[in-house]
């Protein structure tokens, strides 16, 4: 009489495919039968009772390369195997919780990339008159200074709360969006940049903290790479910062150098 069962049988009654039987059986974690006298290997009972194990640790979240292990293990040793697993599955929930999390915020635009109180700021714009394309702008700096220079960018922060409170720092930052119709070397330039460089140093508060200040001094390439980002974009734009910033310097100003 026949003992045992076939592969397919075998694999029906644990609950698994034929291919993960032959998986077990290549990362040595369930013997191979062997033929019976008509050439077919018959599974018996021992084999299934270790297809089963293997199965429910593998189901459980148990690497294969960690089941032989804790199969051959002790009570004790077997334990604690378990609570590493559990560990291991306890980090990964954490991760993937964080990363559902994400996804959420992903769906909300800015949250995903910004603090609440740099997301306030930017929803701010618009009322106050800035285009689609100048709230853009203040966006993507946001977030690479948030990245590139967290130390200061609190301190940024700060600095654009006080300036959408300004009437005159908002109607300057306007004719700066406007100067990008003129004409590169538009003499209106050099003086919106003086006006703009004067506003700044009858109102400190505008440049920043002095703790902000020497944040931005230290990564002076990042704010460079900050400062000038579309800047290909927004060439007026581009020399309008430059000739305020110089202009702050030659007063005492500390700005990084670009």
């Amino acid at each position: 009489m026949t003992s045992g069962v076939t592969i397919g049988q075998a694999a029906a009654f644990v609950g698994v495919t034929v291919k993960t039987v032959r998986h077990y059986h290549q990362h040595g974690l369930v013997d191979e039968p062997r033929r019976d006298a008509s050439g077919y290997r018959r599974y018996g009972s021992e084999q299934l009772l270790r297809l089963v194990q293997v199965r429910t640790l593998a189901a459980a979240g148990v690497p294969l390369a960690g089941i032989g292990p804790m199969l051959d293990a002790d009570a004790g040793q077997f334990a604690n195997a378990l609570a590493d697993v559990a560990q291991q599955l306890t980090e990964r929930i954490a991760d993937l919780t964080a990363r559902l999390d994400l996804l959420h915020r992903l769906a909300e635009g800015d949250r995903a990339l910004l603090p609440e109180r740099a997301c306030a700021i930017l929803d701010r714009m618009p009322g106050l008159g800035f285009g689609p394309d100048y709230v853009a702008a203040q966006r993507e700096a946001l977030v690479l200074a948030r990245v590139l220079v967290p130390e200061g960018f609190d301190g940024f922060l700060s600095q654009l709360e006080h300036r959408l409170e300004d009437p005159e720092y908002i109607d300057l930052a306007k004719r700066g969006q406007e100067a990008e119709t003129w004409e590169p070397d538009d003499p209106r330039i050099e003086e919106l940049a003086t006006a703009m460089a004067d506003h700044y140093l009858a109102n400190p508060a505008l440049l920043g903290n002095p703790t902000s200040q020497r944040a931005w001094n230290k990564a002076s390439t990042q704010y460079r790479l900050i400062n000038n980002h579309r800047g290909d974009q927004a060439p007026v734009s581009a020399r309008l910062t430059a000739l305020t910033e110089a202009r702050l310097r030659s007063a005492g100003v500390p700005i990084p150098r670009q």
